[in-house]
């Protein structure tokens, strides 16, 4: 089952997607993850990817495409995939469907995981990290039984800069910017799968299995 994992930051993706690979018996395969993996391996993409990396610039999306097609040579892939955090634009959904039909392999399903932004924003601003041993409270949903205090070794619990409210409505504002016209572009195939994220994570998950039938 090859499927595209959608959802904005905080949505809940890294732990639905983490669920569907135990139950689906797929890799998950995320952009960063192929990156590093490309780079280290020293593939011919990876250099490629690196020399873009390495001058601060952003890699194209033919290099992009071209660790995508190398990490779906590798055997996990064999049963089909996970994608998240690609494609990111118009431009890379359709080389995509150029590299899924030279493979004779197509989508099954982009899975879009739905929450508000204030929700969000709510939810992730919420957040406190410990400086000792990294154990996040909120201070609504988890908070500490001392303020500031973690409840696990005793560190002190601080907001991290990508908690604070600018920069997740910025992160929030990219998400809209890019995945809208995605969103549109898959609709048109009758795959998307619009899932409801506010719910707890095993109704979340619920919905997911209904929406993929598996």
């Amino acid at each position: 089952m090859n499927i595209i994992l959608i959802g904005p930051p905080g949505a809940g993706k890294g732990t639905q997607a983490k669920r569907m690979i135990d139950r689906l018996g797929v890799p998950q395969v995320s952009t960063g993850d192929m990156f590093r993996a490309a780079v280290k391996e020293g593939t011919p993409m990876g250099i490629k990817a690196k020399e873009c990396m390495d001058k601060g610039a952003l890699v194209p999306d033919d290099v992009v495409i071209g660790v995508v097609a190398e990490r779906f040579e590798k055997p996990d892939c064999k049963k089909g995939f996970i994608l998240d955090g690609f494609p990111r634009t118009l431009e890379q959904a359709k080389a995509l469907d150029g590299l899924l039909e030279k493979m004779e392999s197509s989508l099954d399903h982009v899975v879009v995981i739905e929450v508000p932004d204030d929700y969000l924003v709510e939810r992730l601003t919420g957040r406190r990290t410990c400086k000792g041993c990294g154990y996040m409270h909120h201070i609504a949903f988890d908070p500490p039984k001392t303020d500031g205090v973690c409840d696990k070794c005793g560190g002190e619990l601080y907001q991290r800069d990508d908690d604070q409210e600018t920069t997740i409505r910025q992160r929030l504002k990219t998400y809209h910017d890019q995945t809208s016209p995605l969103i549109d572009y898959y609709s048109k195939k009758s795959i998307v799968r619009m899932i409801d994220g506010t719910g707890s994570m095993e109704d979340v998950q619920g919905a997911v299995k209904d929406a993929i039938g598996a």
